[in-house]
């Protein structure tokens, strides 16, 4: 007898993260990848046109992050949803309380299992299980509280310092570390950039390449470029690229001014 394969979408904006979600899927006979997103907008297009019975969906995405998606789309619409996400334990406990899932960076096998094997139980028998209704009441009520960092330490030269992150002029990624540029000095943190740019104000500081974070308040100008790029000068004469592709993000928080 044939039984109907489970549709799932996979969306996180960095590749690694989608080939990893895809490679641990692999042997789930009852699962079909119909697409994978790189960002939020993608998303919701693909969510629309496609209609997924379950979506892997990363949390921290550029301009449109995994909250806006959910937000966007029809509730009549809206698929089961497993999250892929940095945050800790102490703010996930909200989403099981409420009966969804999640799955922490970096992923745990073992864990991607049972949660894969309970969203198939309730996608089988969800006749009695309004999952729409609850992860909208979940983003109403019990989002996670957001807290970020003020400081950070850091080792240099034998010494550690702690460095106010509102004096961080800008930031870019080195591997699995980040240098932390205030005024002619560099100071090296042992973090990736993705997991950094979930603890710092979003009303701040800004991811304007894949590389790049910039804080705002030292931008002085942005200069267009070509195929949608700008490049940001700052304060001290610093030149960095805004990448097309994280552009939206910035114009949103700036009103749509360019």
């Amino acid at each position: 007898m044939n039984t109907k394969r489970i549709r799932v979408l996979i969306v996180d904006d960095e590749p690694l993260g989608r080939e990893i979600v895809r490679a641990m899927l692999a042997d789930e006979e009852e699962i079909k990848i119909v697409s994978e997103c790189e960002n939020g907008r993608q998303a919701i297009k693909a969510i629309d046109t496609l209609r997924p019975d379950l979506m892997f969906l990363d949390i921290q995405m550029p301009a449109i992050n995994g909250f806006d998606v959910i937000k966007a789309i029809d509730k009549n619409i809206l698929p089961y949803i497993i999250f892929i996400t940095a945050y800790d334990h102490y703010a996930i406990k909200a989403f099981d309380v409420n009966a969804l899932d999640y799955v922490l960076k970096p992923i745990d096998p073992d864990r991607f299992a049972q949660s894969v094997s309970k969203a198939l139980n309730i996608i089988k028998n969800k006749s009695e299980y309004d999952f729409s209704e609850r992860i909208l009441a979940l983003f109403d009520t019990q989002r996670p509280v957001e807290t970020y960092l003020e400081r950070l330490s850091v080792k240099s030269d034998g010494k550690i310092f702690l460095l106010r992150t509102s004096e961080i002029e800008w930031i870019i990624a080195e591997g699995n570390y980040v240098s932390a540029h205030i005024g002619k000095k560099a100071y090296l943190l042992r973090i990736t950039i993705s997991l950094l740019e979930t603890k710092l104000r979003p009303n701040k500081f800004h991811r304007i390449n894949r590389s790049t974070i910039v804080n705002i308040d030292y931008v002085k100008e942005l200069i267009p470029m070509f195929r949608g790029e700008y490049q940001v000068i700052l304060q001290d004469g610093t030149s960095l690229k805004l990448s097309s592709r994280f552009r939206d993000n910035l114009v949103r928080f700036l009103g749509g001014l360019f």
